[in-house]
């Protein structure tokens, strides 16, 4: 059955970065996206997947990488959520952990500071595209076991990170649990963004009834990978309710009221009207039709 939450409304806000390999430049990048969010009203304020740096070297990553409780973009988040009293969702920044690979980790700071919520990408990015472009994410990231939300004084709010945004049954899942916000911080190709950043995350919002909240990285990065951005806010409906049209760094922000949720899981009930079924496969060879 689909949870409710308490309704409630929010200016949300999407920080579009081109973080670099230096965390203490994307620190300062990060404070003057936090600033500017501020100043246009916000009260959730989202940042991309990899805030705290881009380092595609496996060798460089893990020179700079840092455990959580001293890792110095945690500490800079922590002061930005209560100097300006908001909700911080820093994307992702890669941790230190026990094991030989690290987590690409998000994090939700409440307006005192403290965190909230964590979570750790589930789906990895294991892909060869076109041109020669290749990634292996599971060299490097230890994979998330769980999925995860948070209910906030406005909205529930379900986590994910990029590559996630491919696997529909995540959202499902939290949307079956009562999410009217999905998160979905990211740092897209520019191959794959054009191809599929709006459609994804459209989709998304529309077979879940819920709000899809995207800050993205853009640009050309020290690495030498080239991200789509096109931060967006998606409502339940599919409406693109405020898009970064380019991929430089910048701000959008909008208003959500969540109660746009309740009535679009009103009018297409999907989620309620969900139905077990058997996956099989005829054998053609008798006459008989095959199903997949």
């Amino acid at each position: 059955m689909v949870v409710d939450v308490v309704e409630g409304k929010f200016r949300a806000a999407a920080v579009q970065m081109r973080s670099g390999v230096d965390p203490d430049r994307n620190i300062v990048a990060l404070a003057d996206g936090v600033r500017d969010a501020v100043s246009q009203g916000a009260h959730y304020v989202q940042t991309p997947e990899m805030t705290g740096a881009l380092v595609r070297d496996r060798a460089s990553l893990f020179s700079i990488v840092e455990r959580e409780e001293s890792d110095r973009l945690i500490a800079a988040a922590a002061n930005l959520a209560s100097s300006h009293s908001i909700y911080l969702h820093i994307g992702s920044t890669a941790i230190k952990t026990d094991g030989e690979k690290i987590a690409n980790r998000s994090f939700l700071f409440a307006p005192d500071g403290k965190i909230i919520g964590r979570y750790d990408k589930i789906h990895m990015f294991d892909v060869d595209l076109d041109n020669g472009e290749s990634w292996r994410e599971s060299a490097t990231y230890q994979p998330g076991r769980h999925a995860g939300m948070i209910d906030l004084p406005f909205a529930r709010l379900g986590f994910g990170i990029c590559y996630d945004v491919r696997f529909p049954e995540l959202f499902q899942a939290q949307a079956l649990a009562g999410a009217q916000v999905l998160s979905v911080p990211a740092a897209f190709t520019r191959q794959t963004g054009e191809a599929h950043w709006h459609v994804l995350l459209r989709a998304r919002a529309i077979e879940n009834g819920a709000f899809v909240i995207a800050a993205a990285q853009g640009g050309v990065h020290e690495d030498g990978r080239e991200t789509y951005g096109h931060s967006m806010i998606v409502d339940p409906w599919g409406r693109i309710l405020a898009e970064a049209n380019h991929d430089e760094p910048g701000v959008i922000v909008s208003d959500i009221d969540v109660r746009a949720s309740n009535q679009a899981r009103s009018k297409i009930p999907n989620l309620k009207n969900r139905r077990p079924f058997d996956l099989h496969t005829a054998d053609v060879t008798d006459g008989s039709r095959a199903s997949a």
